[in-house]
């Protein structure tokens, strides 16, 4: 266990940080599914821009790496067109 005051916080900050970027992790993770359970590509195309920035806003956050997001991105953005 630590012993530094200082430590102590720093134990206390990353727990309070987990929880917070776990919470809008795992809110993205739900997005981009229920993004591609979609069908219709009218609701995906209203989907897709708030999935789109929050995607940016998590990667801007370092909450996920960049590419990721771009991957993710592209990938939903090939989903979107391909739908009928």
């Amino acid at each position: 266990m630590a012993n530094h005051k200082s430590a102590l916080k720093r134990i206390r900050q990353t727990k309070t940080r987990t929880l917070h970027n776990r919470y809008y992790a795992k809110t993205m993770r739900n997005a981009v599914r229920k993004l591609r359970a979609l069908t219709d590509k009218e609701e995906a195309l209203k989907l897709y821009p708030t999935v789109q920035a929050m995607l940016d806003k998590l990667a801007k956050t370092n909450i996920i790496h960049k590419n990721k997001a771009s991957n993710i991105k592209s990938s939903l953005a090939a989903h979107v067109a391909s739908l009928a």
